[in-house]
């Protein structure tokens, strides 16, 4: 091994560890605050270490918003939250146009900034606002600025969307469209708490002891993070296994198991392929690995994958979900490479 080499891999080793340490320190602070959920908590790290956005599915008093805001607290972010109502307008969002006097005394238009210019933006009950005003965001999640005017502003970095939506109440909402669900790197399924979890939540909430978190990390190490994400070398057997996973969600593909073919009407799109691989590297980093596995693929393909399969009526009509499909696809897959093995 030559020195350049070793000095690589030396900076690469030191990396890992920092990577590591830092958010094993963001997970053990919001856990001051934030009861359980563990899975969510990971989740929603995942998408702001990849620079992307997670939509949270749960009833009202599962701890979304708060996890939302220790989130911030901890990493010294801006944080913004925008209550989704049918009522609200697109600028609402954004921000508009304002006519203001200059130093000259002359009177011209100033951009006036929406809540949307922060580091970590919660859409709450993203679903209840119109179609014209959840597209208000579509730009700022995709390309991380917003145009007003026919002027572009660039938004801060890193910036992320958490959105959340009740997936119990359909009076006065408007379903996503697919185009920003596949925006969205996750979606994460936030279940009601155990026994001994809510006995905890009680403990604190009900007491005069408010737990507080500490700052531990800061925008720059966020982006700094970011980058040793994208470095994470993945073998080509794996990106391969990533890819047919992605194949087997579409009904016309060869690869397409038996569930895939009678229940899906769409399946996911090659973001669905980039957001496994991502999520995978940055699942193997958590876990002090610099190399993907198949099982970083597996352990995040549900959330990868379940809002990117649009099921069709039959579907519907029997209770399938796109878990289930997720299931399917992934022992159909397993099974594929097994006979492959064999041969």
């Amino acid at each position: 091994m030559n020195q350049f080499a070793r000095e690589y891999r030396g900076v690469r080793d030191a990396d890992i560890d920092a990577f590591q340490r830092t958010a094993s320190a963001i997970v053990d602070e919001i856990k001051q605050v934030i009861v359980g959920q563990d899975d969510v908590l990971r989740g929603v790290i995942i998408g702001l270490l990849a620079g992307h956005h997670v939509l949270l599915e749960g009833v009202p008093g599962l701890g979304k918003t708060r996890l939302v805001r220790a989130l911030a607290e901890v990493l010294d972010l801006t944080y913004s939250r925008v209550q989704f109502t049918p009522d609200l307008m697109p600028a609402d969002i954004t921000g508009t146009n304002i006519i203001s006097d200059d130093p000259s005394g002359e009177r011209r238009f100033r951009f006036e900034s929406g809540p949307v210019f922060t580091n970590l933006l919660l859409a709450d009950e993203i679903n209840r606002a119109t179609p014209k005003t959840q597209a208000a965001l579509l730009e700022a999640m995709a390309e991380a600025q917003v145009t007003v005017a026919n002027v572009q502003h660039r938004l801060p970095s890193p910036f992320m969307v958490l959105a959340t939506q009740n997936p119990i109440e359909m009076e006065g909402t408007y379903p996503l469209p697919e185009a920003q669900v596949d925006r969205f790197l996750f979606k994460i399924n936030v279940t009601y708490p155990s026994t001994d979890e809510l006995v905890h939540i009680l403990d604190r909430t009900t007491s005069d002891h408010q737990p507080e978190v500490r700052r531990v990390a800061n925008a720059d190490e966020i982006r700094r993070m970011q980058a040793v994400a994208l470095q994470v070398p993945i073998a080509q057997h794996v990106k391969e296994y990533a890819a047919r996973l992605v194949m087997a969600t579409r009904p016309d593909s060869p690869e397409a198991p038996r569930a895939s073919r009678d229940y899906v009407r769409f399946g996911a799109s090659p973001r669905g392929a980039i957001a496994l691989v991502l999520a995978g590297k940055i699942n193997a980093l958590l876990d002090g690995r610099y190399n993907v596995s198949y099982d970083d693929i597996r352990q995040v393909a549900h959330a990868a994958l379940r809002h990117r399969i649009i099921l069709n009526f039959e579907a519907d009509a029997e209770g399938i979900t796109g878990d289930s499909i997720v299931d399917q696809i992934v022992m159909s897959v397993a099974r594929e490479e097994v006979a492959a093995a064999v041969r």
